[in-house]
């Protein structure tokens, strides 16, 4: 009898210390997926950001070349 609660002791331990490393491994691919997630999101907010300095980039040397031919037109006409 001690026998057979000693091999189910020993059984019921080896498949609580089997489950314990699953569970962590799952975690640590969770981990790992939400990190990825993250750089992705980070790298698209940025490319995001950098696009709209861009085109406000645009926009001001659009406007400078403007004021710049209204000044050019204004000498012209003196």
């Amino acid at each position: 009898m001690k026998k057979l609660f000693l091999l189910f002791a020993v059984a019921t331990m080896s498949l609580s210390i089997y489950s314990c490393r699953e569970t962590t491994e799952e975690k640590t691919e969770d981990a790992m997926e939400s990190a990825g997630e993250d750089i992705e999101n980070a790298a698209e907010e940025a490319g995001d950001e950098m696009e709209e300095a861009g085109n406000e980039m645009e926009a001001e040397a659009e406007e400078a070349e403007a004021e710049m031919e209204e000044e050019m037109n204004e000498d012209d006409n003196m």
